[in-house]
Order: structure tokens, then C-alpha cells, then sequence
């Protein structure tokens, strides 16, 4: 049995919680993490989350998305999940965190995370793990934001909301200084 990690307001651990009851009647609020992946042409790497997910599944999102298991660090739970869905490793680097929630309409299960965003660069070809991702792509920012805007219900919610934010640090920039 899978169990992520429970925290406050704060991002202060305060329990542990089965995954799935972690997501069921309104959510609790649990650590998670949201992995960007760019290329050296500026493009960035999203995925077409399983259908069969438990949650918001069929939709297009970042390159990885995931939680760290109860005594496992960020630093460990984003190398681990990273390799495990697009099978390879690179540098990460923390740019932002925030909290949100929503609900699946189609399952009625919640996120209500801390997020915690990691941006990284990749110019191998991802070899994606088909239980966890349907398809991928790699997308300029610019043309990603005209699909948003265009069919915003193609895309889960945490996405939609860190790309709104992602923009204002312009993430190239961000993975020039972490490279220094």
C-alpha cells in the first residue's frame, strides 16, 4: 500500500495517508511535485496522462507529475518517478510551490496539493512507461499557450495553473542559471 505524505499550509508534515483515501471525499492536503522537462530548442516535454489513471486521466500535462512516498525526500521521489515514467535522469531545479485543489468530475476523487515545481533539460528521446502515459510531445511554450486557450478542458488543472506562473520565470532562462 502506497502512502504519500500529509502536510499543512505550511508544507510542514503532519501524517501519512493511503494514496487513494489521500484523493477521496474532498481530498487531503499531501506533498506532491510537477517535473517541466525542455530541450536545447526551447520546446517543452508534455505527456497524455493514461486513461487508465485513477484520476484526470486523458488529459495532456507536464512531463511528470507525482508524490513522494512516506520517508522518501523531493530530491529522491523526482529522479525516481521521472526515470520511472520517461525512463531517463537529468538535473532538477526547484523554481516554485504553491497549493490548489480539484476535483475529477469523472471519478470524484480531489487533489489538494502542495506542488512543488522542478524544471530540468532533456534532449534524449523519453522512453514513456505505457501504464502511466497514452502519448507525448514536445511543444514550443508559445504554441502550448494557444492550445490552452483554445481547448483549456484538454488539460488537467495543476497544469493550466503552473503554466500561468511558469511563464513569468521564464523557464529557459531559469535552466541557463541553474547549468552556472
Amino acid at each position: 500500500m502506497e502512502k504519500i505524505i500529509l502536510v499543512d499550509e505550511n508544507d510542514q508534515v503532519i501524517g501519512s495517508e493511503e494514496k487513494m483515501k489521500a484523493h477521496e471525499n474532498g481530498g487531503k492536503l499531501h506533498r506532491a511535485f510537477s517535473i517541466f522537462i525542455f530541450n536545447n530548442k526551447g520546446e517543452m516535454l508534455i505527456q497524455l496522462r493514461s486513461v487508465k489513471k485513477y484520476h484526470f486521466g486523458g488529459l495532456w500535462t507536464n512531463a511528470c507529475c507525482s508524490h513522494p512516498n512516506e520517508g522518501e525526500n523531493l530530491e529522491e521521489a523526482v529522479i525516481r518517478k521521472l526515470n520511472q515514467e520517461f525512463g531517463f535522469t537529468t538535473g532538477l531545479k526547484e523554481l516554485f510551490s504553491f497549493t490548489y485543489k480539484a476535483t475529477d468530475k469523472n471519478t470524484s476523487l480531489t487533489e489538494h496539493e502542495f506542488d512543488h515545481v522542478f524544471i530540468g533539460e532533456f534532449n534524449g528521446v523519453p522512453q514513456p512507461y505505457p501504464e502511466e502515459i497514452d502519448d507525448f510531445k514536445w511543444i514550443f511554450i508559445q504554441d502550448l499557450e494557444n492550445e490552452i486557450e483554445a481547448h483549456p478542458e484538454n488539460f488537467t488543472p495543476w497544469f493550466k495553473i503552473i503554466m500561468e506562473k511558469l511563464i513569468s520565470f521564464n523557464p529557459l532562462l531559469e535552466l541557463d542559471r541553474a547549468k552556472n
